[in-house]
């Protein structure tokens, strides 16, 4: 095992602005959700420590985070399943206290524990939730066949739910959220529980709601990989918004690449690092790490440099754990 790399020091950094990526000349639509200073708190336990959040229609927005951090209890707070300690909150433009059931008819919501009958059928479950929004019977079943369609399942429309695998069983969860026609579609780590491989194909079927629908898609989750898909994410940790921005925006503020490298003589490449190039390498058996700006460019230099064989070198770009131990000051659990 190598030794850890090092790391640029976290610091403590400015509230972030929940309108940061809109354009406050443009007044445009209005957002699909808005919080101010939103806190919880259980038994004098804070939970959430005053997130304030813009979301703008149609977008996808990722709310990472290891467990524990406060993405649960803030997604119970903005689908009106919690009432907020202190702060407000609106969602599709109504205030979750004042207009909490204007809220629910206008949200689709996802939990992380399955919901669904597995002694109905898919279109079954479809029916029972219809029946709850008062759906129009008279185009529900073709409404049913699209959204099953949509999210891959048209073919097993009849078969019992207990039949469906775990990702199969996701993938009819998120098709129940969207039935209604939700502007906001609330996803509480849609995919706990679910191999590699149905995490990806759950993924892809987000993405093409994505493409048809213009449906918000709120998503919580702690894998790295999910929040790279989304179009701006917020770093949650502690019941805090520790960053907000773009994935590339938020890796882009760290600028330096990671770069491993293993030659004939750690010692002596370690030594010119440090000379030549003023670089501090962190040493392990499997050869040298450190980071440098563009180190892509760096390379070639550093290896013309080098009076010893250079066996393989790496350069690996700001991940968004990198962004979340810079801003936190721990790795994602």
């Amino acid at each position: 095992m190598l030794a850890p790399h090092p790391r640029p020091h976290p610091h403590p950094r400015p509230r972030p602005d929940p309108l940061s990526a809109l354009d406050a000349s443009d007044p445009g639509p209005p957002p699909a959700i808005r919080t101010w200073d939103l806190r919880k708190s259980y038994r004098g336990v804070e939970a959430v420590r005053g997130i304030d959040l813009t979301v703008g229609q149609g977008e996808m927005f990722g709310f990472l985070g290891p467990n524990g951090a406060g993405k649960t209890t803030t997604i119970a707070m903005l689908c009106t399943l919690a009432v907020p300690t202190g702060g407000r909150a609106e969602v599709a433009g109504h205030d979750t206290r004042r207009q909490p059931d204007r809220v629910r008819h206008a949200i689709g919501l996802v939990f992380q524990e399955t919901t669904l009958d597995g002694d109905l059928t898919a279109a079954e479950n479809l029916r029972f939730h219809a029946d709850l929004y008062a759906l129009p019977l008279a185009t529900l079943p073709a409404r049913i066949d699209a959204i099953l369609d949509l999210l891959g399942l048209l073919d097993r429309r009849d078969d019992f739910v207990r039949t469906f695998s775990g990702g199969m069983r996701r993938r009819l969860e998120i098709a129940r959220g969207l039935l209604h026609e939700p502007r906001v579609l609330f996803l509480d780590e849609p995919t706990l529980g679910l191999d590699p491989q149905a995490r990806r194909l759950v993924w892809d079927h987000l993405a093409r709601v994505r493409e048809r629908r213009a449906t918000t898609l709120f998503v919580t989750t702690h894998y790295l990989e999910e929040a790279e898909r989304c179009d701006r994410i917020a770093i949650i940790d502690a019941g805090r918004v520790a960053a907000l921005g773009t994935p590339a925006g938020l890796k882009s503020v760290l600028g330096a690449d990671r770069i491993e490298l293993r030659t004939g003589d750690d010692d002596a490449a370690a030594a010119v690092l440090r000379d030549r190039f003023g670089l501090a390498a962190a040493a392990g058996p499997d050869g040298l790490r450190f980071q440098a700006e563009d180190g892509a460019a760096l390379v070639p230099r550093l290896c013309g440099a080098l009076d010893v064989p250079v066996h393989s070198v790496t350069v690996t770009p700001p991940s968004l754990d990198d962004v979340f131990f810079h801003y936190t000051g721990r790795d994602l659990e």
